[in-house]
């Protein structure tokens, strides 16, 4: 099984282009040129996407690839490729294909065999972690919790993940998911919480679950949220020495 697809002048490329997580100068050079030089560019979110645009002069107006659309739009794409077109997909804020749509476009086209491309850049994940002063060798990454169906299960395997654990949420959901973390893994459990980072009021807050769903209840949750949390075997050994060191 190929690992990838060797390019051919004939077709064209799809390349998923991170964008900035709040600040709009956090975007390489490279990303640029590349979205300048693009034939197509689907984004999830086309009025946020004609803000970065704009910013650069880049003049290619975004086509809506979004959840609803998805499936239906990904044929297109690798029909684009055939035809010779560069394609760029960009999600709302940092790599696409993270807790985002883009991974069906991604299959698609690995699927038809044609060429792909992922550039590095921007991503909410690695500066809440190492911004969280909890263990950082080993990390499990679980995007968004399910809202519903498979909530409970997904807990419980939490409950007992070795490592630290990153998670996405929503403003609107965060007091509800700080209350299930408590229940589920124990509210003494270690946790941060980056809200609007690279923004001008960006802010972490660190304090065990129990504390943390206090604080938001009082502090009403806005912007973009990353929750890291203290991993079980972490927690352990916190726990342990903390007991052998009292009298």
């Amino acid at each position: 099984m190929k690992s990838g697809v060797e390019k051919d002048k004939a077709v064209g490329i799809l390349v998923l282009v991170p964008t900035p997580i709040g600040n709009l100068g956090d975007i390489t050079y490279r990303a640029v040129e590349v979205l300048s030089e693009a034939d197509v560019i689907c984004a999830e979110d086309t009025r946020r996407a004609r803000i970065l645009l704009n910013r650069y002069e880049i003049k290619q107006k975004p086509i809506s690839y979004r959840d609803q659309n998805a499936d239906q739009l990904a044929p297109q794409i690798t029909e684009w490729i055939r035809e010779g077109k560069k394609v760029c997909l960009i999600s709302d804020a940092g790599s696409p294909g993270i807790s985002d749509p883009g991974y069906r476009a991604v299959k698609a086209v690995i699927d038809a065999e044609l060429p792909i491309e992922a550039l590095p850049g921007a991503t909410a994940l690695i500066p809440a972690l190492v911004l969280s002063g909890l263990a950082v060798d080993r990390f499990a990454f679980e995007g968004f919790l399910p809202v519903k169906k498979g909530r409970k299960a997904r807990l419980e395997e939490l409950a007992v993940e070795p490592r630290t654990i990153v998670l996405y949420e929503a403003p609107h959901r965060l007091i509800r998911t700080l209350g299930d973390l408590s229940d589920y893994l124990c509210g003494d459990r270690l946790a941060a919480v980056a809200r609007e980072l690279t923004k001008l009021h960006e802010e972490v807050v660190r304090c065990p679950l129990c504390q943390m769903q206090v604080h938001f209840a009082a502090h009403k949750p806005k912007g973009e949220m990353v929750v890291v949390v203290e991993g079980f075997r972490s927690y352990e050994k916190r726990i342990k020495t903390l007991k052998e060191d009292c009298p």
